[in-house]
């Protein structure tokens, strides 16, 4: 509706697989995914980038709201962290670029 490309994937490994054939904006990453969680694949992103200059914007999605969770996330990596049920006006303020993140 916004007028974005979106490409989904199943699993950690498989966004990193799509990350090296795709030149992307933004990742959305849910936290909790079969094979790669979405914490480590974002460690091996964040890995992949040292000493390139690259900095792939990264934004958690997760239903965990709990003490520590948002933490977690940051410390892996991502720049951002929104929680389910997705609120738009949430999703459309990472979408331009304005993390919560200080």
């Amino acid at each position: 509706r916004d007028g974005h490309t979106v490409t989904l994937v199943g699993n950690g490994q498989e966004a990193i697989d799509a990350l090296k054939s795709l030149t992307v904006d933004l990742v959305l990453m849910d936290v909790q995914m079969p094979e790669l969680d979405g914490l480590a694949a974002t460690r091996q992103i964040r890995e992949g980038e040292m000493g390139t200059g690259v900095h792939l914007m990264i934004v958690a999605i997760t239903a965990n709201a709990l003490d520590g969770d948002r933490e977690k996330c940051i410390e892996a990596g991502m720049d951002d962290y929104l929680t389910k049920p997705l609120r738009l006006a949430e999703l459309r303020r990472v979408l331009r670029g304005k993390s919560s993140v200080n």
